[in-house]
């Protein structure tokens, strides 16, 4: 024979044991909010990835190298690095407020952070699983094009003050180009190859009726 009180705390009981769950299409990753002007992707399948290295161009492709939509950009000069959503956000913001004099400026991010970093806490013991999610990053290699200025016309001064002060918030040494830059190979620039000189005096001439004559001097 149950009691009315005796019943109602079993009820709280298995109330609190067994929660009301709620199914809904929000996958187990949609507790990372993501603002409309955060640098982060929309959604990923784990929040957890190893650590991994920066990538090393050792082969023949040169893409990324140049620019693609803008007049006056910045690459990686120095060492490849691993370039946080901060960071990136921080230099993007210098640029706008740099060229907003200028309508119709625009600025292009080549690069996106959709590398999760996992940090564990100082002092900590071994094991006991990965660290927890702390922010968004991205590995770039040495010649990748990280921003690009375009839009309007810009003079080459105010670009280059602009893309400057951007540089300075990055970890790495960066490097001023426009249109006309050399792609990049790693540590190597690739300058188009020169037209060979022909020399006017010693060369050939051949006549209309095929005979072959030599140049008077």
């Amino acid at each position: 024979m149950f009691s009315l009180s005796s019943l109602s705390r079993l009820t709280a009981c298995n109330a609190s044991s067994t929660p009301h769950r709620v199914t809904t299409a929000l996958g187990p990753l949609s507790i990372f909010a993501r603002g409309r002007s955060q640098l982060a992707p929309r959604q990923v399948q784990h929040i957890k990835r190893h650590k991994g290295r920066i990538p090393i161009p050792t082969g023949g492709s040169t893409k990324g190298t140049t620019l693609a939509y803008g007049e006056w950009g910045i690459r990686i000069k120095g060492n490849g690095a691993r370039l946080s959503a901060k960071q990136l956000t921080t230099a993007e913001e210098v640029i706008k407020k740099k060229i907003k004099i200028i309508k119709g400026t625009k600025v292009y991010l080549r690069v996106f952070p959709d590398i999760p970093v996992c940090i564990k806490g100082n002092e900590t013991r071994m094991g006991k699983g990965k660290g927890t999610f702390e922010f968004w990053a991205t590995r770039v290699p040495t010649g990748r094009v990280i921003f690009e200025i375009g839009g309007a016309p810009i003079r080459e001064e105010l670009a280059r003050d602009a893309l400057r002060q951007a540089a300075d918030k990055l970890p790495t040494v960066m490097e001023f180009i426009d249109r006309n830059s050399p792609p990049r190979l790693g540590n190597l620039v690739l300058h188009p190859p020169k037209p060979p000189k022909v020399n006017v005096t010693t060369a050939t001439t051949e006549s209309t009726d095929g005979t072959v004559q030599q140049p008077t001097t």
